[in-house]
């Protein structure tokens, strides 16, 4: 049949870029095209009248015609391989990967397979590299796991001590099952600690790792956009790492006492700026800050960098946990004594069962776990204001927004 119509499957053949084989039922080669041809390194008459599995591996022969048979009985056109790899063998006996969809063809009584062959070498070869590069990813977070594994190793060893001198000096059993409370708690930290620091790292190092790979394939000058967009993805994760790695040492010098603070006198308004200047950036589409009224002659007497800090913590979560199109007040007020900061949104809000952990080091509300955190800001910004002499506080709703109130003293 194929050989009387020579002339008309010659011309539909050599249109499809694919490697085209077309078989009988006894799985005998009827017709092939150029690139089938050129994919397997035989001439057309080399193929012709031959059996199929002279293009498929030899180990793989058995299994093929089982496939084969069951694919007859069905005849339906389907994708060659689900859940496993395909292989090709070519005339000079190397073995490639390849892709391959089947077509059932009935003419003039007889039935005929049409195959669709796709040399993939490139792509499993990218899919190497790309499984090699992430390797050496998760070998470097293991690592750093393992570094904190230790650390955490050493710090239960400095506990069993502690613990030891404790109970030593507990003389009731009331105070003995507190201490093992205590215990309780820091273990639980401990694990949040390691789970919060792999998965913080590991995803934005994740980032950057992909951002740099395409970024070398970007090499025309017409492909600086997308050169930009990578590189400031880059940025960003790296900003993001410095801010969780300055919470962490932030949290070592207020647990050791060794935290600072310098006391100035400044300008309210300066402060603010600074915090609406920095958090006009993460603004998302349409939401708009509420700068607060009549705060040019208000100053304080108290630790610049904190004040700012804590601001800037309250109006980041603002923005981050409301959507588009919403608006943040920022309310300052101040007396003879104090100066009283809100901060308003009109975001997710807090569960009422999560409201009374919402300080806790670590702890993150449940409606919040999809966005980026650590859990750390609220803990730590809360320690340094009781440091200063100061409170914060906050009401909300879930679904209709938070208002955190912060009272510092005029002077320290």
């Amino acid at each position: 049949m194929f050989q009387n119509d020579d002339n008309v499957f010659n011309v539909l053949f050599e249109a499809v870029s694919e490697g085209v084989i077309v078989v009988d039922k006894d799985q005998k080669i009827v017709a092939t095209n150029k690139s089938s041809e050129t994919m397997f390194g035989y001439t057309k008459e080399e193929l012709i009248n031959q059996h199929l599995n002279v293009l498929i591996p030899k180990t793989y022969h058995a299994n093929h015609g089982a496939h084969f048979d069951g694919f007859m009985k069905n005849k339906e056109s389907r994708k060659m391989g689900r859940g496993r790899d395909l292989y090709g063998a070519r005339k000079d006996g190397s073995i490639f990967p390849v892709e391959a969809g089947l077509n059932p063809l009935e003419i003039d009584g007889d039935v005929y397979i049409m195959t669709l062959v796709i040399d993939i070498s490139i792509r499993k070869q990218q899919e190497l590299e790309l499984l090699e590069l992430n390797t050496k990813l998760e070998k470097k977070v293991q690592e750093r796991t393992n570094e904190l594994s230790n650390t955490v190793e050493k710090l239960k060893i400095v506990n069993i001590d502690r613990d030891a001198e404790i109970k030593k000096r507990i003389e009731a059993q009331d105070k003995i099952s507190s201490a093992l409370k205590r215990e309780k708690e820091l273990n639980e930290l401990k694990t949040k600690f390691l789970s919060l620091v792999s998965h913080e790292f590991k995803t934005p190092l994740s980032g950057i790792l992909t951002s740099s790979m395409l970024l070398s394939k970007y090499k025309l000058t017409e492909q600086q956009e997308k050169r930009d967009k990578h590189i400031k993805t880059i940025s960003d994760k790296v900003h993001y790492l410095n801010n969780i790695l300055n919470d962490f040492l932030s949290i070592e010098k207020l647990e050791t006492g060794k935290m600072n603070y310098k006391l100035t006198t400044f300008k309210l308004s300066k402060v603010v700026n600074e915090v609406v200047y920095n958090t006009n950036m993460l603004l998302k589409e349409g939401q708009k800050i509420n700068y607060p009224e009549n705060i040019d002659d208000i100053s304080l007497y108290q630790d610049e960098k904190i004040v700012e800090l804590a601001l800037s913590n309250l109006v980041n979560n603002a923005i981050k946990y409301s959507s588009e199109n919403t608006v943040v007040d920022i309310n300052i007020k101040q007396d003879e004594t104090h100066t009283t900061f809100k901060i308003k949104d009109n975001g997710i809000g807090i569960p009422i069962k999560d409201q009374k952990s919402i300080f806790n080091r670590y702890f993150r509300a449940e409606n919040a776990l999809l966005a980026q955190g650590t859990g750390i800001g609220l803990n730590i910004v809360k320690s340094h204001l009781e440091n200063l002499g100061g409170t914060i506080s906050f009401v909300s709703e879930e679904n209709k927004g938070s208002t955190f109130t912060i009272i510092l003293k005029n002077k320290a």
